[in-house]
């Protein structure tokens, strides 16, 4: 028995939930100094885009005046943006590569002490055939020279030389500088995903994991002890999530799929995402003002 989809929601619904969605971001427009035409150029095109490639009907040509008629744009635009390609999110071949190399060392065996943590690696081979910092990288990839990644590395501090020559790695994720291309990367396919993810379920039904734990009402103190607590748990998760990814791959033969495992951690002192501060009020019990929550889509 075929289940119907669940209806989208209507408009009006969906401006509260789009305005919280879109408030930090627009904190970050203003401040890199991204003006309202360029983002309202930009979501034109956008419109434009989604409804040519993704509201294409079957066996039938997507027309100037059907993609005019979903996006409310005019057909005279529909006919200058139409082909001209949203934004994509290729990763840079320094991200992909890094990441692909740190995500090995964290996860494959050879790489491992008995403890499980990545070990400090001989920088070439060494006797007995233990795997070095030339393996690791060669293993990943042959386009660059394990030299010129060490180089990269060190002076990003990524990783750093020890009292006996070996590589050691620093990080136990690749984390770009703050405002760099790297980090502006990530924000663009994370928070995609994220958004994927969450829209998929409020269109399709629950077929992605996208839940939250909140509490509110809280101290500060108690807050930024919370967001330390959490940093560890969600950390060790994503290296569990990485080893099983490594070992699945060992034996994939590869397509065109791929998967992805995110988390976020969050912590404000005052209602900064609900806009401007309300009036005071007079403080509720304790046991009132706390609340918490589970799967939020």
């Amino acid at each position: 028995m075929n289940e119907t989809p669940p209806a989208a929601p209507n408009p009006e619904r969906l401006h509260t939930p789009v305005a919280r969605l879109l408030r930090p971001l627009v904190r970050l427009f203003i401040r890199s100094g991204l003006t309202f035409p360029s983002v309202a150029e930009l979501l034109r095109e956008l419109y434009v885009n989604v409804a040519e490639h993704d509201f294409a009907l079957p066996d039938k040509e997507q027309t100037d005046s059907r993609v005019s008629l979903l996006t409310g744009v005019h057909r005279k635009e529909v006919s200058r943006l139409r082909g001209a390609g949203a934004p994509v999110g290729a990763a840079p071949a320094a991200v992909s590569r890094t990441s692909a190399i740190i995500a090995r060392w964290l996860a494959a065996p050879e790489y491992l002490d008995a403890d499980g943590r990545p070990r400090a690696l001989a920088r070439a081979a060494e006797p007995g055939g233990r795997a070095s910092f030339d393996d690791l990288v060669a293993s990943v990839t042959r386009d660059v020279r394990p030299r010129a990644v060490l180089d990269e590395w060190l002076d990003r501090k990524i990783a750093a030389i020890d009292a006996e020559g070996r590589v050691a790695l620093l990080q136990d994720a690749f984390v770009p500088p703050q405002g760099a291309d790297e980090q502006l990367y990530y924000l663009g396919r994370n928070l995609h995903d994220h958004a994927a993810a969450a829209v998929a379920n409020v269109l399709d039904g629950p077929r992605f994991l996208e839940r939250a734990v909140h509490y509110g009402g809280l101290s500060r103190e108690i807050s930024v002890e919370l967001e330390s607590k959490s940093r560890e748990i969600a950390l060790r998760a994503l290296q569990e999530a990485n080893r099983e990814a490594h070992l699945s791959c060992e034996s994939d033969p590869g397509g065109g799929s791929r998967w992805i495992m995110g988390v976020y951690v969050y912590r404000e002192d005052a209602a900064a995402a609900d806009g401007p501060a309300k009036p005071k009020e007079a403080a509720k019990p304790r046991r009132e003002r706390r609340n918490a929550g589970g799967e939020d889509s």
